[in-house]
């Protein structure tokens, strides 16, 4: 492993709430020195990162690599090539694979395969029940031990509340972090967020008492077994009401946002465009402003990118036919970079949102691998972030097979320059 210099950036860590000018000396994957790096290191490679930030490696609570199952040639490779491109150095996937990551044989092969190619740090949900039909629960101890850093259900809500209380007992007991995205199974069948627009255009809506209503039931049962739960993409301001009331009240909860319900509204659906076709659906302004105020308070925990890459014929259907979801790996670093400076939460607030904050709930496996943080002795997990660099959001310029999103034909700011995993350089 090759000795690495990182001359003139802005160094920034929000877990130390350090930002300044300084050099970065890594030897042997890890962090040797931040500024006064000693006379006697000897770099086998200097980056310049002149105008750039040098910020901790971004942590991705939310990102379907399509494997195993749904896989074209190299579904695995281009997903992470596409995570460490927008300077993902760790990132969780759901369970909702196929076959369902509930048994411990096929997340150490996940595990295997994302380890060999050398790119990010994969860390896997188990499925909460056998083969998410909400029924029967995983063997969580072995999941576990088998590489999983909490258990969910994915998009499939479960309908039966006596299993979910079963499963958070469970849990509590061993400590297990339960993942839930907030979704009452029988209101939830819409395809859009419930409101003028969904009337105007025709589709079945999903109202907004889908999502508090669910995390009423998790609050309630979180109160009787003592059970840690993250709930996965609010999209509701009630939501963020209800999770703020509940931290006051000191229960272990966290949730994340999408960059999609943070930046969109329903009305960006336009004329039935497929490409903002998505889980949770885009619900009014008035949520996406809750949305943000609770991401910039900290009620809301982590910004995540929701990744979902579509094949295309499953995107060119009628829009409440076609399939949810949008590619977002390669943009959740600018859009992060954008809502910080437009709500003016600022930019150590911004790059928390998606590096310490989110690497805070993955426990201890997340510690092991220092995960969202940049510092001495720790491992080097790192971007370079030129803020400057304007691109345009083209199917072109994504290393994700999934080409769909909401934000085709934005144009965005900041990229990342280099990406090191482990002090390796892999993007750059």
């Amino acid at each position: 492993m090759s000795n690495i210099l990182i001359v003139n950036g802005r160094v920034i860590d929000p877990a130390s709430k350090l930002d300044r000018q300084a050099d970065i000396a890594i030897a042997d994957g890890v962090v040797q020195a931040i500024g006064d790096v000693s006379d006697e290191f000897r770099a086998e490679r200097t980056l310049d990162a002149q105008g750039c930030l040098v910020v901790p490696g971004l942590v991705d609570l939310a990102a379907r690599l399509r494997e195993p199952g749904y896989e074209h040639e190299g579904m695995l490779e281009s997903e992470m090539a596409a995570a460490v491109a927008g300077g993902v150095t760790s990132l969780v996937c759901p369970p909702d694979t196929d076959p369902v990551l509930d048994e411990p044989g096929l997340v150490e092969m996940l595990k295997f395969r994302a380890e060999k190619m050398q790119r990010a740090r994969l860390f896997p949900l188990g499925a909460l029940t056998r083969g998410l039909a909400g029924e029967v629960l995983t063997e969580m101890a072995e999941l576990t031990e088998a590489g999983c850093i909490g258990f969910g259900q994915a998009e499939v809500p479960l309908g039966n509340t006596q299993v979910l209380q079963r499963a958070l007992l469970y849990a509590s007991t061993f400590g297990y972090t339960v993942w839930l995205r907030p979704q009452e199974r029988d209101l939830g069948k819409g395809v859009a967020a419930s409101g003028p627009l969904a009337t105007r255009l025709g589709l079945s809506g999903v109202p907004v008492s889908a999502e508090t209503i669910a995390i009423f039931t998790i609050i309630e049962l979180m109160r009787s077994t003592g059970a840690r739960v993250h709930l996965c993409r609010l999209s509701s301001a009630a939501g963020v009401a209800q999770v703020r009331a509940a931290k006051a009240e000191g229960l272990p909860i966290s949730c994340d946002v999408s960059i999609n319900s943070l930046h969109l509204a329903d009305t960006d659906i336009g004329f039935f465009d497929s490409r903002a076709r998505l889980n949770p659906p885009l619900r009014q302004q008035r949520d996406r402003d809750a949305l943000s105020a609770g991401l910039a308070d900290g009620t809301i925990d982590a910004l995540v990118s929701d990744h979902t890459p579509v094949e295309a014929d499953a995107k060119t259907l009628p829009f409440a036919e076609s399939e949810p979801g949008a590619t977002g790996l390669e943009l959740l670093l600018p859009l992060a970079l954008q809502w910080g400076e437009q709500s003016g939460a600022g930019l150590l607030r911004a790059i928390e949102t998606v590096s310490a904050a989110p690497a805070r709930l993955l426990g201890a496996a997340g510690d092991a691998a220092g995960a969202g943080r940049l510092s001495v002795g720790g491992a080097a997990d790192l971007c370079v972030v030129d803020p400057a660099h304007e691109w345009q959001v083209l199917p072109e310029n994504l290393r994700s097979q999934g080409k769909h999103t909401p934000f085709s034909g934005y144009a965005l700011r900041g990229r990342a320059r280099f990406t090191l995993v482990a002090g390796r350089p892999v993007h750059g």
